[in-house]
């Protein structure tokens, strides 16, 4: 008797072959950032939280350091990320310029920035920067800062002269003296207060923006578990990070290669107490945002609530119990 097929066997047929393609289309490699302004990442690659997850689905984990937002966003614009850390501000202007990201997770409340200048500087003031030269990093929550603290003063950046540095070589370029002024950013700059003196003559904590975590939007379509369970480990690492102060400290320090006593500076500055994204971030970021049309620094055309609208899924929290 010749062999018939059935619709049940279609059916077992048809499911067998989308599972053989799901798990062909699985990734094998999942690639995350880490960073010293993201204590919650330190924690995630020392203890191998990540890797231990994944090692059931043969999914490697690959670790790449970004040395600022811009870098961070640079690289998952470029496909060469799946996840990577920036101030929430930073991740907006990317969104607007067209980077197709995804902002999912708090990693952090920092005050992350603030302006700096050397320990016997006469600046003292915003005001005292017309005409001066000024470190800072493009695309960044210092820049972003920087920017917001001269409008706040009656200045633009066509008022000074922006020295386009990475964070830790603007902070080189101060002490030098190549600079009179620099947008910081931490830990480079608690180091910069503890082994220098340098001082931070413009602190605004409301005007840092937070940490954020983003996504690529194509990675997280396709891979929606995939997402879902890195989230759930760096809330992990989170809750770890908020009540192993100590330990936190030390791990810190030997990853950004600082002594314990700056790495602990930073931490004074840093919230780890949620790791909840929503109206507040979303608040924060829009303002930022309005600030930076004021400057010119965003064109007036683009939706500001409607970009942070496309830029925050909140969704993403119910991983996490949020």
């Amino acid at each position: 008797m010749p062999y018939q097929l059935t619709r049940r066997t279609l059916t077992t047929a048809a499911l067998a072959s989308l599972a053989t393609r799901a798990r062909a289309d699985k990734p094998t490699q999942i690639t995350i950032d880490w960073a010293t302004y993201n204590p919650v990442s330190i924690v995630l690659k020392s203890q191998n939280l990540l890797e231990t997850e994944f090692a059931k689905d043969g999914i490697a984990v690959r670790w790449v350091q970004s040395a600022g937002s811009n870098k961070a966003l640079e690289f998952l614009n470029a496909g060469s990320l799946d996840f990577g850390s920036t101030a929430g501000a930073a991740a907006l202007i990317a969104k607007a310029n067209g980077n197709p990201i995804k902002t999912i997770y708090v990693y952090s409340k920092p005050e992350w920035t603030a302006l700096v200048t050397q320990a016997n500087s006469p600046i003292r003031t915003v005001a005292d920067l017309k005409g001066q030269r000024i470190a800072v990093t493009r695309g960044t929550d210092p820049h972003i800062f920087l920017v917001r603290a001269l409008a706040d003063n009656g200045l633009s950046t066509a008022d000074v002269k922006l020295v386009l540095l990475q964070h830790a070589d603007g902070r080189i370029a101060l002490e030098r003296g190549d600079v009179p002024a620099w947008a910081g950013l931490d830990p480079m700059m608690a180091a910069a207060e503890i082994e220098t003196g340098a001082r931070l003559f413009y602190r605004k904590p409301e005007d840092n923006t937070y940490g954020v975590l983003n996504v690529r939007e194509d990675f997280a379509t396709a891979n929606p578990d995939l997402v879902r369970r890195v989230l759930v480990v760096y809330e992990t690492a989170r809750k770890w990070s908020a009540s192993h102060p100590a330990e936190l400290n030390a791990a810190l320090a030997a990853a950004a290669h600082l002594p314990e006593p700056v790495i602990a500076r930073q931490l004074q500055r840093t919230d780890l107490s949620s790791g909840r994204i929503g109206d507040t971030q979303a608040a924060t970021i829009i303002a930022a945002g309005r600030a930076l049309q004021a400057a010119g620094v965003l064109d007036t055309s683009v939706d500001i609530v409607a970009t942070t609208n496309g830029l925050i899924d909140p969704s993403w929290g119910l991983a996490i119990g949020a």
